[in-house]
C-alpha cells in the first residue's frame, strides 16, 4: 500500500495583502530516491519540522513521511515540489485552526464536569488538577516529587493506590515525553479520572487497582510541554542548553541507557533525536530512571504513552534482537489492537519497536525493560496522519477510550501471569459490589 508525505503548511496574512492565504495540509507519494533526497533537503535545509518519521534519515522510497512547513517557507517548498514534479494533493485547509481549536478552553476546573477531560490543558491548568485530585481523594491519591526539569519545573508523579490489601504490585504510566504530543498528557488525566470515578463500580478496573497500585506521570516533559502552549507548538525535545552548541533540547526518549546514541539516535545537538551528552544525562530522565530504580521489585507493569500512528509497541526499540517474553507481549499487544478493532472500530499495529517503525535507541520502554520490568510497552495513540500531534479536541475522547481499553487488557493478562496462584480472584475482587 503506497503511504504519504504530508507537508503540514501553515500560511498567515501578509503585508500587503486584505484576505488570510490558505492554510494547507498536502500528501505527497515519494516514488523515486531522487524524491526521497529532495524530501530529505527540504526538511533539514528549510524551517520545517519533521514529523514521522523522528529523522530524516528514515526517509525512503513508499514510507510515510510527515512534515510541518511554516507559513514563510511554504511557496518556496511548494514551488521546489512542483519544479521536481513531486505531485501533492492538500488533504486539510486550515492548519492555523487545528490549533485554535486546541487551545481553546472554556473551563480549566477540573469539578466543571466531564468535558473537562475533553480538551487539552496548559502546564499550569495540569498542575492545578493535580492539586485538585489529591484535595478531593486524599485517602486514594499521593502526589510525589521525582525530581524537576532543566528549567526546575516540578515532576510530579500521581500514586493512586485505592485499598489496603497487602503486597500488591504497581504500575507505571508515563505521558508527554514529547512535548507536542498533546493526547498524551491528556490521556494520563483520562485514565486518573477513569480509575477514580469507576473504582468500585466497572469490573475490569476494579480488580486491577485491587491488586496494583499505579503511579503517574501526567508530563514528563514540563519544560518543552510549556513552550508548545507559549512559542512554538511543534517543538518535539526538552529545554536543556546545549554546551557544544546554540541549539537548545535532547531528545528525552534517546536518553536511557539502552544502546544509547546507536543507530536511530545522533549526537549532534541541532537534531530532533539528539540523545544528550550521555545516558540520563537530563534531568528529567534521571528523575524516571532513579525512581523506577527505586521501585523496581515493584512495578511489574510499564507504559509510556506517545502519539501519533496507533501502534502498541513493546521491546525492542533499540536493537533487533527479540524480548525474552516477546511471544506474551505480542500476545498481549494482539489482543489489545483487537479489543480497540471490536469496540472502537479502529486499527492498531503492533509488534516489537524496531521491526514495526526503526530502530530507537535511548528508549524508556527498552531501558525498564532491562532494568527487570518485563512487560513494556509504548503506545502510539491516534491518529495516522490526517491531523497528526494537531489532534482536535473532539478526538480525545474515543483516543482515551482506545488506549484505556488496550491498558486494561495488557494489565489484566499481567496480573494474571503474575498472581500468587494461592491468591484466589475472589479475594482481589473483595471490594466489588
Amino acid at each position: 500500500m503506497k503511504t504519504l508525505l504530508i507537508l503540514f503548511v501553515f500560511m498567515n496574512l501578509r503585508p500587503g495583502h486584505c484576505t488570510e492565504t490558505r492554510d494547507q495540509i498536502l500528501s505527497i507519494v515519494p516514488k523515486t530516491q531522487e524524491q526521497v533526497d529532495i524530501l530529505k533537503n527540504v526538511s533539514t535545509q528549510y524551517e520545517t519540522s519533521l514529523w514521522q518519521p523522528a529523522s530524516p534519515q528514515y526517509i525512503k522510497e513508499e514510507t510515510q513521511v510527515h512534515l510541518y512547513v511554516p507559513a514563510n517557507s511554504s511557496e518556496t517548498v511548494v514551488d521546489l515540489l512542483e519544479k521536481h514534479n513531486i505531485t501533492h494533493e492538500v488533504l486539510q485547509a486550515n492548519a492555523n485552526e487545528l490549533i485554535e481549536m486546541q487551545t481553546r478552553n472554556d473551563s480549566t476546573d477540573p469539578r466543571s464536569g466531564a468535558t473537562f477531560y475533553e480538551r487539552y490543558h496548559d502546564l499550569n491548568d495540569i498542575y492545578y488538577w493535580m492539586e485538585r485530585i489529591i484535595q478531593d481523594n486524599p485517602s486514594k491519591v499521593k502526589l510525589i516529587l521525582i525530581g524537576s526539569s532543566s528549567e526546575k519545573r516540578p515532576l510530579y508523579v500521581l500514586k493512586l493506590s485505592l485499598n489496603d490489601n497487602p503486597d500488591k504490585k504497581a504500575m507505571w504510566i508515563d505521558c508527554g515525553i514529547h512535548a507536542r504530543e498533546w493526547i498524551s498528557p491528556a490521556f494520563c488525566l483520562w485514565f486518573v479520572q477513569h480509575s477514580l470515578s469507576f473504582y468500585g463500580q466497572n469490573q475490569d478496573i476494579t480488580y486491577i487497582l485491587n491488586n496494583m497500585d499505579v503511579y503517574i506521570l501526567p508530563v514528563l516533559n514540563p519544560d518543552g510541554y510549556d513552550y508548545t502552549w507559549t512559542t512554538n507548538r511543534m517543538w518535539r525535545k526538552n529545554r536543556s542548553v546545549s554546551k557544544s552548541s546554540g541549539c537548545i533540547g535532547v531528545d528525552l526518549n534517546r536518553n536511557f541507557d539502552a544502546n544509547w546514541c546507536t543507530e536511530g539516535a545522533s549526537n549532534d545537538p541541532c537534531t530532533e533525536i539528539y540523545c544528550g551528552e550521555f545516558p540520563e544525562s537530563e534531568p528529567e530522565s534521571q528523575a524516571v530512571a532513579d525512581f523506577l530504580r527505586n521501585h523496581k521489585d515493584e512495578v511489574q507493569l510499564y507504559f509510556s504513552i506517545h502519539s501519533y500512528s496507533q501502534m502498541l509497541l513493546f521491546p525492542y526499540s533499540c536493537s533487533m534482537d527479540e524480548a525474552e517474553n516477546h511471544k506474551d507481549l505480542l500476545e498481549m499487544t494482539r489482543e489489545a489492537a483487537q479489543k480497540i478493532r471490536r469496540y472502537y472500530r479502529n486499527t492498531y499495529k503492533y509488534g516489537a519497536g524496531s521491526k514495526t517503525i526503526y530502530l530507537a535507541p535511548g528508549g524508556s520502554d527498552d531501558w525498564a525493560y532491562n532494568l527487570g520490568i518485563k512487560y513494556s510497552f509504548t503506545f502510539e495513540l491516534q491518529d495516522v496522519g490526517q491531523y497528526g500531534f494537531l489532534l482536535p479536541p473532539s478526538h480525545i475522547s474515543k483516543a482515551c477510550n482506545e488506549a484505556l481499553i488496550a491498558v486494561k487488557t495488557i494489565a489484566l493478562r499481567v496480573i494474571e501471569k503474575t498472581r500468587d496462584p494461592g491468591t484466589s480472584i475472589s479475594y482481589f475482587l473483595s471490594s466489588f459490589t
